[in-house]
């Protein structure tokens, strides 16, 4: 079975050669998805702006890779500080406003470097003929 890595413009993991995803068959593996506004290229300092761009680039990775939040199976966020969550509850239900069909989700404490406060990973199951 092949695999694929996605990449999405303005997102990277600095000099590292990893991508943002990787495809094999219809399972979509992230990596580290971070607050990058990927027309600055910088991390913005707010929270709130922080978990707003998260997860705008969750959803740039999943349409990169031919799929949608729909397809998402799994998330977990990695916080500096879980009393972020109310926030993230916010974008959460945003991106998955059915109650009766959201992703699993688990949230852990980790230690981000500066300045993130969040950073978030995602299964996805893409629909069979999803872009390579």
């Amino acid at each position: 079975m092949a695999r694929h890595s996605i990449e999405v413009p303005g997102l990277h993991h600095g000099d590292l050669p990893i991508p943002q995803a990787c495809v094999v068959g219809n399972l979509l593996a992230s990596s580290g998805i971070s607050p990058l506004d990927p027309a600055t290229g910088a991390v913005p300092e707010g929270t709130e702006e922080q978990v707003e761009l998260v997860f705008a680039n969750a959803r740039r990775v999943l349409e990169a890779a031919g799929g949608s939040p729909e397809n998402v199976a799994k998330c977990t966020v990695f916080v500096r500080d879980k009393a972020i969550r109310p926030v993230i509850d916010k974008y959460w239900t945003e991106m998955f406003p059915n109650e009766a069909s959201r992703p699993a989700r688990h949230t852990l404490r980790i230690d981000l470097a500066e300045p993130l406060q969040i950073q978030l990973e995602i299964l996805a199951l893409l629909e069979e003929g999803g872009r390579p």
